[in-house]
């Protein structure tokens, strides 16, 4: 029965927030959740963050970017989808991989661009993630996302016996669920048969898209762990795909371009600075094993190849700041952000080192600029540790309360300070007291502290009425120390009492210990940053 009711609430839930419509690509009959204008919004919205998060924009050669753009827009020129308001971009990670986002939103890593032979080869790569957008496949996973959202609400809504009243779509993270959550086998095959349709239609020729799988098919198959962690996460090839393909490219007709002189010559940047983007990736792994000279020789002879990455300056400085060396991390932060002014990675680091120097306002400005790139816990825990150095406990309790929504350590950090400063406001959410009788019938408070901070001069209000029905109020010490996740038994010496439920027992007023140091430290690990 109660299965019962909860599938029916949620066919009237979605009855009124969904239509049917024909798929643009497919021309199949499905369920619609999400509009036009919500796809465009929601890659719109998430566009920046998603390249923010994998190594921001390469900025080295614009004129790389702007050629992938070119192929992009002939390919989008000629799609079913001709309307949205496509854009391409060129992430700066090593990694190979491709993602679209709904309404037309299209990355290719610089690490897939060097793995191409040919402009056809590209072509293949951008008509398999215009095909992705186009078809909604991006938009069916938020619209999944939505109806698991609706059951898990339905059935909170069931279990309180209330009245539905809306359906939510969740904003946060939704970009790196879109981008690395692998698609579905049906999505796949779609994404590679339309994308060669499209192929053939700008003029390229489809068997590059057979040649490009069996080509990925065998790196997975030897287990090359950068493509598995890029491409193959989200894109896993197979030989179904490729028969797939195979019988896709003979119906279609041949005579396509290849344009393999004109890729090499357009994307010669990259090609001549593979070397020195190898030597910033083993930097990287040397500064997460903590080999700090390795990483810092490492540095010096990719800077040497290539002075015009600003990724090159900020790994030095990432090194500097390692090292507690604040002033020079500055200096190289500022290289990186005078060559790219718009990656968050820098701003952030800067931030963090003004803030050893106390220079608290600079590290104010720097770090805000980092989050109106790309939301972070560290950002926002160092912003609640400014605020609290100025004495505005409010905001920094919404700084902490924004930055403990991550897992991260930042983020453990901020719940911990949050808890510090909501415990001092409101010590009821935190400690729980329960009142009992003792054999003697008198009272005793049984107190836990759920905090995952400490407290001190815990004061309890007890609230009885006595066994000749007068009221009374009092407060009582409680324990002087009191762990997290520990509790402790008060005695109070009130009664005897009938029953412990003519008691009422809340916690008044707590302290709390000093704070440990704040740290600041962060960990780069590669282009892309575990915060």
């Amino acid at each position: 029965m109660r299965l019962k009711y909860l599938f029916t609430l949620l066919l009237i839930v979605t009855a009124f927030t969904s239509g049917c419509a024909v798929n643009p690509v497919t021309g199949k009959n499905e369920l619609v959740l999400v509009s036009k204008a919500q796809e465009i919004n929601i890659g719109a919205k998430q566009y920046l963050p998603g390249r923010q998060s994998q190594g921001g924009d390469y900025t080295v050669d614009p004129t790389i970017t702007a050629y992938v753009r070119e192929v992009g827009q002939r390919l989008a020129a000629v799609s079913d989808r001709r309307d949205l308001p496509w854009e391409f971009a060129v992430v700066n990670d090593s990694t190979p991989n491709a993602w679209a986002l709904p309404g037309g939103k299209i990355a290719i890593n610089r690490g897939l661009l060097v793995e191409l032979d040919d402009e056809a080869q590209l072509a293949a790569v951008l008509g398999h993630e215009i095909v992705h957008a186009a078809a909604r496949h991006g938009a069916k996973r938020v619209e999944r996302g939505m109806l698991l959202q609706g059951l898990m609400a339905a059935s909170a809504v069931a279990s309180r016996n209330s009245r539905y009243s809306s359906l939510a779509v969740g904003g946060a993270g939704l970009v790196s669920a879109l981008i690395g959550q692998s698609y579905s086998r049906e999505a796949e095959l779609e994404a590679d048969h339309y994308g060669m349709i499209y192929m053939a239609r700008a003029g390229y020729d489809p068997a590059a898209a057979v040649e490009l799988q069996r080509t990925f098919l065998k790196l997975a198959q030897k287990r090359r762990n950068d493509w598995l962690s890029g491409l193959f996460a989200s894109h896993p090839p197979s030989q179904e795909r490729i028969d797939a393909n195979l019988r896709t490219a003979a119906s279609l007709p041949g005579g396509g371009q290849r344009y393999r002189q004109r890729y090499h010559h357009r994307l010669a940047t990259l090609f001549k600075d593979r070397q020195a983007y190898k030597l910033y990736d083993d930097a990287r792994k040397s500064l997460k094993d903590k080999q700090l000279d390795q990483a810092l020789s490492l540095a010096r002879q990719a800077l040497r190849l290539e002075p015009r990455e600003a990724l090159f300056h900020s790994l030095r400085g990432d090194i500097r700041f390692e090292q507690q060396r604040w002033n020079d991390a500055i200096i190289n932060y500022n290289r990186a952000i005078a060559r790219n002014p718009a990656y968050f990675h820098y701003y952030l680091q800067r931030g963090l080192s003004r803030m050893h120097l106390h220079r608290d306002t600079l590290a104010q400005d720097d770090l805000q600029r980092s989050i109106a790139l790309l939301p972070t816990a560290p950002a926002y825990t160092a912003l609640g540790q400014l605020a609290l150095n100025r004495g505005q406990r409010r905001r920094a309790k919404d700084f902490f309360a924004q930055a403990l929504k991550s897992p991260s350590p930042a983020g453990k950090a901020a719940r911990t300070a949050y808890e510090r400063l909501d415990l001092s406001d409101n010590p009821q959410r935190y400690i729980r007291c329960q009142p009992a009788l003792d054999r003697h019938g008198y009272l005793v408070a049984k107190i836990r502290n759920h905090a995952h901070a400490a407290v001190n001069n815990v004061v309890i209000a007890v609230e009885f009425t006595d066994n000749g029905g007068g009221r009374h109020r009092v407060k009582l010490r409680g324990p002087q120390h009191l762990p997290p996740n520990s509790g402790a038994i008060v005695t109070t010496g009130i009664g005897p009492l009938h029953a412990a439920r003519q008691a009422h027992i809340t916690i008044s007023a707590v302290k709390l210990p000093p704070p440990a140091p704040a740290k600041h430290q962060l960990a780069p690990t590669g282009t892309q940053f575990a915060y």
